[in-house]
């Protein structure tokens, strides 16, 4: 069986996408070749980081990249997973199936949290909305 090449993308690479790409290896790791990306590149997430090495899951490895460093991929699918990279896509990437599923921006949620533990409780949120796609939905995209 030949894995397929999925894309998650979203505006700075730095958090959603990055959670996604690490679910993606960790349930698909055998049908799927995971990658995320960013229309820019902001760098990873300190608490993205965290909350996903809580739950088994190391992306401490994976780096910020812009998408435009994978125009050589030849991507079976792409998963926006922010409303601004679902309309910004690169048109190079629409050569693939692309799937928008949204999000909400845990850094964006965090800032109104009381403490810093309810700012991880945002970023946990958007985690497991993350995992239950990417374990649940995620085959019958690439079937």
């Amino acid at each position: 069986m030949t894995r397929k090449n999925v894309l998650f993308l979203c505006t700075g690479n730095s958090c959603r996408s990055q959670m996604a790409e690490g679910w993606a290896r960790h349930f698909h790791g055998d049908a799927v070749e995971a990658y995320s990306a960013g229309i820019e590149a902001h760098g990873m997430n300190p608490n993205a980081m965290q909350v996903m090495k809580e739950a088994g899951v190391d992306i401490s490895g994976q780096s910020s990249k812009l998408a435009s460093s994978l125009s050589d991929v030849e991507l079976d699918v792409v998963v926006t997973v922010c409303g601004h990279a679902d309309e910004n896509c690169p048109t190079f990437l629409t050569k693939a199936k692309v799937v928008h599923v949204g999000f909400d921006d845990p850094p964006k949620l965090a800032k109104e949290a009381a403490d810093e533990e309810a700012a991880l409780d945002c970023y946990r949120r958007v985690r497991d909305e993350i995992r239950d796609f990417v374990r649940d939905e995620l085959p019958g995209l690439v079937e």
